[in-house]
Protein backbone atom coordinates (compact mmCIF):
# COMPACT_ATOMS: atom_id res chain seq x y z
CA UNK A 1 0.00 0.00 0.00
CA UNK A 2 2.78 2.30 1.03
CA UNK A 3 4.65 1.75 -2.07
CA UNK A 4 1.24 2.70 -4.23
CA UNK A 5 0.85 5.92 -2.47
CA UNK A 6 4.25 7.06 -3.01
CA UNK A 7 4.32 6.16 -6.79
CA UNK A 8 0.76 8.19 -6.96
CA UNK A 9 2.38 11.17 -5.21
CA UNK A 10 5.62 11.45 -6.05
CA UNK A 11 6.24 15.03 -4.50
CA UNK A 12 5.07 13.50 -1.08
CA UNK A 13 7.32 10.77 -1.48
CA UNK A 14 10.76 12.77 -2.36
CA UNK A 15 9.83 15.23 0.84
CA UNK A 16 12.37 15.07 3.52
CA UNK A 17 11.60 16.51 7.23
CA UNK A 18 14.51 18.95 7.00
CA UNK A 19 13.10 20.53 3.75
CA UNK A 20 9.64 21.20 5.95
CA UNK A 21 11.84 22.45 8.66
CA UNK A 22 14.04 24.84 6.92
CA UNK A 23 12.00 26.78 4.07
CA UNK A 24 9.05 24.28 3.21
CA UNK A 25 7.21 26.78 1.38
CA UNK A 26 8.56 26.50 -1.93
CA UNK A 27 7.98 22.32 -1.25
CA UNK A 28 4.43 23.31 0.03
CA UNK A 29 3.70 25.33 -3.53
CA UNK A 30 4.24 22.20 -5.30
CA UNK A 31 2.30 20.07 -3.33
CA UNK A 32 -0.32 22.19 -2.93
CA UNK A 33 -0.76 23.04 -7.53
CA UNK A 34 -0.29 18.88 -7.83
CA UNK A 35 -0.82 17.02 -4.46
CA UNK A 36 -3.22 19.11 -1.99
CA UNK A 37 -3.54 16.18 0.08
CA UNK A 38 -0.11 14.00 -0.20
CA UNK A 39 1.21 10.83 1.56
CA UNK A 40 4.56 11.87 2.60
CA UNK A 41 6.69 9.00 3.98
CA UNK A 42 9.04 11.36 6.06
CA UNK A 43 5.57 11.69 8.24
CA UNK A 44 4.14 8.39 7.86
CA UNK A 45 1.10 10.32 6.90
CA UNK A 46 -1.26 12.60 4.56
CA UNK A 47 -0.11 16.52 4.43
CA UNK A 48 -3.30 18.85 3.38
CA UNK A 49 -1.77 22.41 1.88
CA UNK A 50 -5.18 23.50 0.21
CA UNK A 51 -6.96 26.01 2.42
CA UNK A 52 -10.64 24.55 1.23
CA UNK A 53 -9.40 21.08 2.49
CA UNK A 54 -7.34 22.05 5.67
CA UNK A 55 -10.65 23.90 6.70
CA UNK A 56 -12.73 20.91 6.10
CA UNK A 57 -10.32 18.58 8.05
CA UNK A 58 -10.42 21.51 11.23
CA UNK A 59 -13.74 21.65 11.40
CA UNK A 60 -15.19 17.89 11.03
CA UNK A 61 -14.04 16.36 14.82
CA UNK A 62 -16.03 13.75 13.50
CA UNK A 63 -14.05 12.38 10.89
CA UNK A 64 -10.77 13.87 11.88
CA UNK A 65 -10.20 13.64 15.29
CA UNK A 66 -7.03 14.57 17.85
CA UNK A 67 -8.35 12.02 20.46
CA UNK A 68 -5.76 9.44 19.03
CA UNK A 69 -2.92 7.94 21.35
CA UNK A 70 -0.47 9.35 19.00
CA UNK A 71 -1.40 12.64 19.40
CA UNK A 72 2.10 14.75 20.25
CA UNK A 73 0.88 16.98 23.37
CA UNK A 74 -1.16 13.59 24.77
CA UNK A 75 1.67 11.75 25.17
CA UNK A 76 3.37 14.42 26.51
CA UNK A 77 1.44 15.74 29.09
CA UNK A 78 -2.10 13.38 29.08
CA UNK A 79 -5.35 13.92 27.57
CA UNK A 80 -6.41 17.79 27.52
CA UNK A 81 -8.27 20.43 25.71
CA UNK A 82 -5.89 20.19 23.03
CA UNK A 83 -6.50 16.14 22.63
CA UNK A 84 -9.75 15.76 23.03
CA UNK A 85 -12.98 15.94 21.06
CA UNK A 86 -16.84 16.22 21.94
CA UNK A 87 -18.09 16.44 25.66
CA UNK A 88 -14.41 15.73 26.71
CA UNK A 89 -13.02 18.24 25.06
CA UNK A 90 -15.64 21.04 26.00
CA UNK A 91 -15.24 19.68 29.55
CA UNK A 92 -11.68 20.83 29.45
CA UNK A 93 -12.12 23.94 27.21
CA UNK A 94 -14.35 26.22 28.89
CA UNK A 95 -13.09 26.54 31.94
CA UNK A 96 -9.55 28.13 30.18
CA UNK A 97 -11.80 29.40 27.58
CA UNK A 98 -14.12 31.76 29.53
CA UNK A 99 -11.75 34.34 30.90
CA UNK A 100 -10.27 34.62 27.48
CA UNK A 101 -13.41 36.16 25.53
CA UNK A 102 -12.51 39.59 24.00
CA UNK A 103 -13.98 41.32 26.57
CA UNK A 104 -12.60 39.94 29.63
CA UNK A 105 -9.60 39.79 27.71
CA UNK A 106 -9.28 43.50 27.24
CA UNK A 107 -10.46 43.96 31.39
CA UNK A 108 -8.04 41.48 32.70
CA UNK A 109 -4.84 41.88 30.65
CA UNK A 110 -4.70 45.09 28.60
CA UNK A 111 -3.03 46.82 31.77
CA UNK A 112 -0.64 44.53 32.04
CA UNK A 113 0.65 44.18 28.56
CA UNK A 114 1.51 47.98 28.48
CA UNK A 115 3.06 47.54 31.83
CA UNK A 116 5.52 44.51 30.96
CA UNK A 117 6.05 45.77 27.28
CA UNK A 118 7.04 49.48 28.69
CA UNK A 119 9.36 47.95 31.15
CA UNK A 120 11.26 45.82 28.38
CA UNK A 121 11.65 48.64 26.32
CA UNK A 122 12.42 50.98 28.95
CA UNK A 123 14.98 48.88 29.85
CA UNK A 124 16.62 48.35 25.72
CA UNK A 125 16.13 51.75 24.90
CA UNK A 126 19.32 53.01 25.32
CA UNK A 127 21.95 50.24 24.12
CA UNK A 128 21.16 51.15 20.82
CA UNK A 129 20.55 46.96 19.88
CA UNK A 130 18.89 44.02 20.68
CA UNK A 131 18.06 40.72 20.07
CA UNK A 132 14.15 41.00 19.99
CA UNK A 133 13.03 37.06 20.94
CA UNK A 134 15.09 36.86 23.60
CA UNK A 135 15.00 40.56 24.80
CA UNK A 136 11.49 41.45 24.32
CA UNK A 137 8.87 38.73 22.85
CA UNK A 138 9.58 35.67 24.79
CA UNK A 139 10.28 37.70 28.78
CA UNK A 140 6.67 39.46 27.39
CA UNK A 141 5.01 36.05 27.02
CA UNK A 142 6.49 34.20 30.03
CA UNK A 143 5.08 36.90 32.16
CA UNK A 144 1.44 37.13 30.64
CA UNK A 145 1.25 33.42 30.52
CA UNK A 146 2.34 33.49 34.64
CA UNK A 147 0.20 36.10 35.18
CA UNK A 148 -2.87 34.16 33.72
CA UNK A 149 -1.68 30.80 35.50
CA UNK A 150 -1.40 32.16 38.81
CA UNK A 151 2.52 31.14 39.05
CA UNK A 152 4.04 34.37 39.33
CA UNK A 153 5.90 32.95 42.36
CA UNK A 154 7.61 30.70 39.96
CA UNK A 155 10.77 32.59 38.51
CA UNK A 156 10.66 33.56 34.10
CA UNK A 157 13.95 31.20 34.26
CA UNK A 158 12.17 28.07 35.24
CA UNK A 159 8.65 28.47 33.41
CA UNK A 160 10.99 29.72 30.74
CA UNK A 161 12.73 26.26 30.72
CA UNK A 162 9.83 24.18 31.15
CA UNK A 163 7.96 25.56 27.86
CA UNK A 164 11.38 24.93 26.20
CA UNK A 165 11.25 21.58 27.09
CA UNK A 166 7.61 20.58 26.21
CA UNK A 167 8.47 22.65 23.37
CA UNK A 168 11.13 20.84 21.88
CA UNK A 169 9.53 17.37 22.89
CA UNK A 170 6.29 17.95 20.62
CA UNK A 171 8.99 18.91 17.79
CA UNK A 172 11.01 15.33 18.37
CA UNK A 173 7.56 13.23 18.64
CA UNK A 174 5.71 14.81 15.40
CA UNK A 175 9.23 13.87 13.95
CA UNK A 176 8.93 10.27 15.27
CA UNK A 177 11.11 10.40 17.98
CA UNK A 178 10.11 9.32 22.17
CA UNK A 179 9.52 12.02 25.43
CA UNK A 180 12.58 12.92 26.46
CA UNK A 181 13.61 12.86 30.00
CA UNK A 182 14.03 16.66 30.24
CA UNK A 183 10.35 17.17 29.24
CA UNK A 184 8.73 14.55 31.82
CA UNK A 185 10.89 16.24 34.37
CA UNK A 186 9.42 19.39 33.39
CA UNK A 187 6.21 18.23 33.92
CA UNK A 188 6.40 16.82 37.13
CA UNK A 189 8.00 20.24 38.29
CA UNK A 190 4.80 22.09 36.56
CA UNK A 191 2.69 19.55 38.54
CA UNK A 192 4.53 20.47 41.89
CA UNK A 193 4.03 24.12 41.11
CA UNK A 194 0.34 23.64 39.67
CA UNK A 195 -0.55 21.57 43.31
CA UNK A 196 1.08 24.89 45.30
CA UNK A 197 -1.03 27.24 43.14
CA UNK A 198 -4.06 25.78 43.99
CA UNK A 199 -3.33 24.85 47.79
CA UNK A 200 -2.84 28.88 48.71
CA UNK A 201 -6.49 29.28 47.14
CA UNK A 202 -9.79 28.00 48.31
CA UNK A 203 -10.29 24.47 49.32
CA UNK A 204 -11.22 22.96 45.86
CA UNK A 205 -14.23 20.43 45.79
CA UNK A 206 -12.45 18.06 43.07
CA UNK A 207 -14.87 15.06 43.96
CA UNK A 208 -17.91 16.91 43.31
CA UNK A 209 -19.41 14.20 41.58
CA UNK A 210 -21.76 15.46 39.12
CA UNK A 211 -18.42 17.10 37.34
CA UNK A 212 -17.16 13.93 36.60
CA UNK A 213 -20.43 11.96 35.24
CA UNK A 214 -20.04 11.02 31.80
CA UNK A 215 -16.25 11.71 31.75
CA UNK A 216 -14.84 9.01 33.54
CA UNK A 217 -16.12 10.11 36.99
CA UNK A 218 -18.10 8.46 39.44
CA UNK A 219 -21.67 8.64 39.80
CA UNK A 220 -23.45 9.66 43.38
CA UNK A 221 -23.21 7.53 46.13
CA UNK A 222 -20.03 5.83 44.03
CA UNK A 223 -17.24 5.17 47.16
CA UNK A 224 -13.88 6.29 46.57
CA UNK A 225 -11.90 4.04 44.27
CA UNK A 226 -8.73 1.70 46.34
CA UNK A 227 -6.41 1.87 43.88
CA UNK A 228 -3.54 3.91 43.56
CA UNK A 229 -5.05 5.70 40.14
CA UNK A 230 -6.65 7.96 42.66
CA UNK A 231 -3.13 9.40 43.77
CA UNK A 232 -2.50 11.02 40.37
CA UNK A 233 -5.88 13.44 41.13
CA UNK A 234 -5.48 13.73 44.49
CA UNK A 235 -3.64 17.80 44.96
CA UNK A 236 -0.95 16.12 47.28
CA UNK A 237 0.24 19.58 47.86
CA UNK A 238 -2.26 20.21 49.85
CA UNK A 239 -1.81 17.45 52.14
CA UNK A 240 0.87 19.01 54.38
CA UNK A 241 3.55 19.18 52.90
CA UNK A 242 4.25 23.16 52.28
CA UNK A 243 6.68 22.75 50.34
CA UNK A 244 7.25 24.77 46.69
CA UNK A 245 9.31 23.01 43.87
CA UNK A 246 12.40 24.27 42.97
CA UNK A 247 12.42 27.54 41.24
CA UNK A 248 9.34 28.94 43.10
CA UNK A 249 9.91 32.10 45.23
CA UNK A 250 8.12 32.84 48.45
CA UNK A 251 4.49 34.85 48.04
CA UNK A 252 5.31 38.58 48.59
CA UNK A 253 2.59 38.79 50.71
CA UNK A 254 -0.76 37.72 52.12
CA UNK A 255 -2.33 39.66 48.74
CA UNK A 256 -0.54 36.78 47.22
CA UNK A 257 -3.11 34.22 48.42
CA UNK A 258 -5.71 36.43 46.56
CA UNK A 259 -4.19 36.67 43.56
CA UNK A 260 -3.83 33.34 43.47
CA UNK A 261 -7.55 32.18 44.50
CA UNK A 262 -8.44 34.30 41.14
CA UNK A 263 -6.00 32.97 38.70
CA UNK A 264 -6.77 31.20 35.60
CA UNK A 265 -6.15 27.55 36.86
CA UNK A 266 -7.96 28.45 40.21
CA UNK A 267 -11.14 29.36 38.30
CA UNK A 268 -10.87 26.00 36.48
CA UNK A 269 -10.26 23.99 39.11
CA UNK A 270 -13.18 25.32 41.03
CA UNK A 271 -15.61 25.31 38.08
CA UNK A 272 -18.42 23.22 38.17
CA UNK A 273 -16.25 20.87 35.96
CA UNK A 274 -14.59 19.53 38.23
CA UNK A 275 -11.07 18.90 36.42
CA UNK A 276 -8.75 16.72 38.77
CA UNK A 277 -4.74 18.78 39.26
CA UNK A 278 -3.63 15.81 36.62
CA UNK A 279 -6.15 17.38 33.82
CA UNK A 280 -5.36 21.05 35.09
CA UNK A 281 -1.47 20.34 35.07
CA UNK A 282 -2.19 19.00 31.65
CA UNK A 283 -3.82 22.10 30.26
CA UNK A 284 -1.42 24.39 31.55
CA UNK A 285 1.08 22.69 29.83
CA UNK A 286 -0.72 23.31 26.60
CA UNK A 287 -1.38 26.43 27.38
CA UNK A 288 2.24 27.52 27.62
CA UNK A 289 2.33 26.30 24.09
CA UNK A 290 0.07 28.66 23.06
CA UNK A 291 0.75 31.42 25.33
CA UNK A 292 4.06 31.44 25.23
CA UNK A 293 6.04 29.81 22.30
CA UNK A 294 3.80 30.59 19.67
CA UNK A 295 3.09 33.88 20.82
CA UNK A 296 7.02 34.49 20.71
CA UNK A 297 7.43 33.37 17.75
CA UNK A 298 3.93 35.82 16.27
CA UNK A 299 5.69 38.52 17.58
CA UNK A 300 9.40 38.58 16.32
CA UNK A 301 7.80 37.42 13.29
CA UNK A 302 5.69 40.53 12.77
CA UNK A 303 8.91 42.41 13.68
CA UNK A 304 11.26 40.58 11.43
CA UNK A 305 8.53 40.78 8.49
CA UNK A 306 7.94 44.60 9.25
CA UNK A 307 11.54 45.08 9.27
CA UNK A 308 12.39 43.03 6.14
CA UNK A 309 9.73 43.44 3.47
CA UNK A 310 10.73 47.34 2.13
CA UNK A 311 8.72 50.07 3.21
CA UNK A 312 6.38 47.91 5.71
CA UNK A 313 7.16 49.43 9.14
CA UNK A 314 6.99 53.07 7.01
CA UNK A 315 3.93 52.92 5.85
CA UNK A 316 2.74 51.57 9.61
CA UNK A 317 4.53 54.56 11.27
CA UNK A 318 3.01 57.10 9.26
CA UNK A 319 -0.31 54.92 9.54
CA UNK A 320 -0.57 53.32 12.85
CA UNK A 321 -4.28 52.26 11.87
CA UNK A 322 -2.26 49.26 9.88
CA UNK A 323 -0.60 47.59 12.56
CA UNK A 324 -3.16 45.21 13.16
CA UNK A 325 -3.55 44.37 9.38
CA UNK A 326 0.42 43.75 9.49
CA UNK A 327 -0.01 41.55 12.24
CA UNK A 328 -2.69 39.52 10.62
CA UNK A 329 -0.42 39.22 7.48
CA UNK A 330 2.34 38.51 9.20
CA UNK A 331 0.56 35.30 10.98
CA UNK A 332 -0.56 34.43 7.15
CA UNK A 333 3.02 34.47 5.58
CA UNK A 334 4.17 32.18 8.69
CA UNK A 335 2.18 30.90 11.51
CA UNK A 336 3.96 30.42 14.45
CA UNK A 337 2.44 27.35 14.76
CA UNK A 338 2.52 25.62 11.34
CA UNK A 339 0.97 22.07 11.40
CA UNK A 340 -1.63 20.73 13.66
CA UNK A 341 -2.40 16.75 13.20
CA UNK A 342 -5.72 15.41 12.90
CA UNK A 343 -6.46 11.40 12.85
CA UNK A 344 -9.42 10.04 10.10
CA UNK A 345 -11.68 7.56 11.92
CA UNK A 346 -12.98 6.42 9.23
CA UNK A 347 -12.06 5.88 5.32
CA UNK A 348 -13.08 9.08 2.99
CA UNK A 349 -12.08 10.50 0.45
CA UNK A 350 -10.07 13.86 0.57
CA UNK A 351 -9.43 16.10 -2.21
CA UNK A 352 -8.88 12.67 -4.13
CA UNK A 353 -6.41 10.78 -1.46
CA UNK A 354 -7.61 7.76 -0.25
CA UNK A 355 -7.66 8.16 3.31
CA UNK A 356 -8.10 5.35 5.47
CA UNK A 357 -9.48 5.17 9.29
CA UNK A 358 -6.44 5.53 11.36
CA UNK A 359 -4.30 7.11 8.98
CA UNK A 360 -2.16 10.76 10.03
CA UNK A 361 -4.16 13.97 8.87
CA UNK A 362 -1.70 16.09 9.07
CA UNK A 363 -2.92 20.17 8.28
CA UNK A 364 -0.16 22.48 6.89
CA UNK A 365 -1.05 25.75 8.21
CA UNK A 366 1.87 27.05 6.34
CA UNK A 367 0.82 26.00 3.39
CA UNK A 368 -2.99 26.49 3.53
CA UNK A 369 -2.06 30.14 4.28
CA UNK A 370 -0.46 30.60 0.51
CA UNK A 371 -3.15 29.16 -1.08
CA UNK A 372 -3.20 31.48 -4.31
CA UNK A 373 -6.66 30.39 -4.41
CA UNK A 374 -7.34 32.50 -1.49
CA UNK A 375 -4.68 34.55 -1.28
CA UNK A 376 -3.07 36.36 -4.74
CA UNK A 377 0.68 36.67 -4.95
CA UNK A 378 0.67 35.04 -1.76
CA UNK A 379 4.36 34.74 -0.68
CA UNK A 380 4.31 38.55 -0.52
CA UNK A 381 3.87 40.09 2.43
CA UNK A 382 1.42 43.40 1.88
CA UNK A 383 0.44 45.13 4.92
CA UNK A 384 -2.70 46.42 2.63
CA UNK A 385 -3.72 43.34 1.52
CA UNK A 386 -7.68 42.98 1.94
CA UNK A 387 -8.49 39.45 3.37
CA UNK A 388 -5.41 38.77 5.36
CA UNK A 389 -7.76 37.85 8.34
CA UNK A 390 -9.09 34.57 6.55
CA UNK A 391 -5.34 33.25 7.33
CA UNK A 392 -5.58 29.87 10.10
CA UNK A 393 -3.13 30.70 12.02
CA UNK A 394 -5.44 30.00 14.90
CA UNK A 395 -6.62 27.10 13.72
CA UNK A 396 -10.47 26.66 12.96
CA UNK A 397 -13.65 24.94 14.34
CA UNK A 398 -14.02 23.61 17.51
CA UNK A 399 -9.92 24.08 18.19
CA UNK A 400 -9.82 27.56 17.46
CA UNK A 401 -7.18 29.13 19.78
CA UNK A 402 -8.74 30.49 22.23
CA UNK A 403 -6.18 32.64 22.78
CA UNK A 404 -6.10 34.18 19.71
CA UNK A 405 -7.73 38.27 21.28
CA UNK A 406 -5.18 37.91 23.98
CA UNK A 407 -1.53 37.05 21.48
CA UNK A 408 -2.97 39.84 19.53
CA UNK A 409 -3.27 41.91 21.95
CA UNK A 410 0.53 41.15 23.16
CA UNK A 411 1.43 41.59 20.04
CA UNK A 412 -0.19 44.84 19.15
CA UNK A 413 1.00 46.43 22.06
CA UNK A 414 4.95 45.42 21.75
CA UNK A 415 5.38 46.04 17.86
CA UNK A 416 3.69 49.67 18.66
CA UNK A 417 5.96 50.42 21.17
CA UNK A 418 9.29 49.30 19.47
CA UNK A 419 8.15 51.48 16.38
CA UNK A 420 7.07 54.51 18.10
CA UNK A 421 9.75 54.85 21.01
CA UNK A 422 13.20 53.00 19.06
CA UNK A 423 13.94 55.55 16.40
CA UNK A 424 14.83 54.33 12.88
CA UNK A 425 14.42 50.80 14.19
CA UNK A 426 15.76 47.68 11.55
CA UNK A 427 17.64 44.64 11.23
CA UNK A 428 21.03 44.26 12.25
CA UNK A 429 22.44 43.05 8.53
CA UNK A 430 25.40 41.76 10.34
CA UNK A 431 22.95 38.90 11.94
CA UNK A 432 20.58 37.74 9.31
CA UNK A 433 18.09 35.26 10.39
CA UNK A 434 14.86 33.43 8.90
CA UNK A 435 12.19 31.64 10.32
CA UNK A 436 12.51 27.58 11.02
CA UNK A 437 11.25 24.70 12.57
CA UNK A 438 8.64 21.52 11.52
CA UNK A 439 6.17 22.53 14.31
CA UNK A 440 6.85 25.84 16.19
CA UNK A 441 8.02 28.58 13.21
CA UNK A 442 9.88 31.30 14.27
CA UNK A 443 13.39 32.88 13.42
CA UNK A 444 15.87 31.81 16.09
CA UNK A 445 17.27 35.57 16.56
CA UNK A 446 15.93 38.59 15.46
CA UNK A 447 19.16 41.27 16.38
CA UNK A 448 17.68 44.94 15.72
CA UNK A 449 19.68 48.32 16.06
CA UNK A 450 18.16 51.81 16.29
CA UNK A 451 19.26 55.36 16.62
CA UNK A 452 20.13 56.81 19.78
Amino acid sequence: MTSDLMARFPIGAAATVASLEDDPHPLLARLRADEPVSWLPALDGWLVTSHALAVRVMRDAAAFTVDDPRFSTARLVGPSMLSLDGRAHTRHREPFARPFRPAQTRERFTAFVQAEVDRLVAALAPAGRAELRGDLAGPLAVAVVAEALGLEGVDAATIRSWYGAFVDAVSDLTAGGDVPERAREAHGLLREAVEAALSDGPERSEDRPTARQGSGGRPPGKSEPDGPERSEDRPTARQGSGGRPPGKSEPDGPERSEDRASSLLAEAAHQDEGLTVAEVVANAAVLMFGGIDTTEGMIVNVAHHLLAAPGAAAAVRAEPGLLDAAIEESLRVEPSASVVDRYATRDTDLGGAPVRAGDLVRVSIAGANRDPEVFPAPDRFDVRRGNSADHLAFAHGPHFCFGAHLARLEARTALHAILERLPNLRLDPARPAAAHGLVFRKPPHVHVRWDI
